[in-house]
């Protein structure tokens, strides 16, 4: 008989977020670190790269902890989805730590998985209701920027962005670049430019020494 396996599955939704209250859940349900799947990466699909390597591993009897279920997903069919695989046509068993309904050992009978798809349905509408609120305000926010005529995103880059050396070295080697002393990929070198922003700051430089 092949030996049964209790994993824990735990995602953020970036890489500055912080795992480690998941983690000590995890690890007080004594779970070893190795079985432990980590992803950082959003709710909104499946597409993720431990979530899959776990699933890989998965057999029928073994046990899946997850600490919420918005951290297993956030889009509600592809949660429903992605449970039924797990416990129906993998037959492994899925625990979600803080909703003591949602522990597939339990509830077996008719009225038992009556009441748990109830509660999934309500969590995973609620889940997939706060990703959308989340978006909307996202939305809002760079809708908000825009009229107010800020910059989203990366800083430009132009002449007054650049540092006291990279001014120095644009100056005194601009002359020699155009008259094909230097080439383009040395004075980039020099600059420390990326080609894009290399021609974008030297067409810049040409027009203020005109």
């Amino acid at each position: 008989m092949t030996e049964t396996k209790t994993f824990g599955y735990v995602r953020v939704s970036t890489k500055e977020q912080n795992t480690d209250r998941q983690i000590v859940v995890m690890q007080k349900l004594g779970i070893n670190e190795r079985d432990i799947f980590i992803d950082k990466a959003s709710g909104k699909d499946f597409d993720r790269p431990q979530y899959q390597a776990l699933k890989a591993q998965l057999r029928k009897g073994d046990l899946v902890y997850i600490v919420s279920l918005d951290r297993l997903g956030r889009n509600s069919d592809a949660i429903k989805k992605e449970w039924n695989e797990i416990t129906t046509e993998i037959g492994a068993d899925i625990v979600v730590t803080d909703m003591e309904l949602l522990d597939t050992r339990k509830y077996k009978d008719t009225m038992g998985n009556f009441v748990a798809n109830l509660v999934l349905e309500v969590l995973t509408f609620m889940a997939q209701s706060e990703r959308e609120k989340t978006l909307a305000r996202q939305a809002e926010g760079i809708a908000v920027a825009k009229a107010q005529g800020k910059h989203l995103g990366r800083p430009q880059l132009n002449i007054k962005t650049l540092t006291k050396q990279q001014r120095g070295d644009l100056e005194a080697n601009f002359r020699a670049w155009e008259t094909k002393e230097l080439t383009g990929v040395q004075f980039m070198e020099i600059l420390g430019l990326k080609k894009n922003s290399f021609y974008k700051i030297t067409k810049e430089y040409k027009e203020t020494i005109q």
